[in-house]
């Protein structure tokens, strides 16, 4: 199998039709297998605080809060080749994560969704890990 540590992953969480959480030590676990992580926060909010090395930046929700679903799909279908390919997400506070991922999960079919629990703000820089430089 491409990615080892996803079985795990599916036997030990809780999954909601096809959508979980993973914590930053499991982020980093499972990116290291080559498991996308895409940063779909607004481009201010990669400026202003960075993002998860080796992150995709695609924006889903712009400044105004609309949705930008059409463009991101596709992007979304160049990172993530199939509905069954695991791949994780993450914004500010992991409430747009929440949205997207559930939508995916239950309107669109895929399989294996992840967030990162609380966000790049509480899930991974309030516990020390560091970002790097938006591109």
């Amino acid at each position: 199998m491409k990615y080892p540590t996803i079985m795990a992953l599916l036997t030990s969480l809780s999954l909601s039709a096809g959508f979980s959480e993973v914590d930053a030590k499991q982020l980093k676990t499972l990116q290291a297998e080559g498991v996308p992580v895409i940063d779909i926060r607004t481009p201010q909010e990669w400026r202003e605080t960075g993002i998860i090395k080796g992150a995709h930046q695609v924006m889903f929700f712009d400044i105004r809060g609309a949705a930008h679903a059409e463009a991101w799909l596709k992007t979304l279908s160049d990172i993530v080749k199939d509905k069954k390919s695991p791949f994780i997400l993450y914004c500010a506070h992991a409430n747009r994560t929440k949205a997207v991922g559930n939508w995916l999960v239950d309107k669109l079919g895929y399989t294996h969704v992840y967030e990162l629990t609380g966000g790049i703000e509480y899930g991974w820089r309030d516990l020390g890990e560091q970002t790097v430089k938006a591109k």
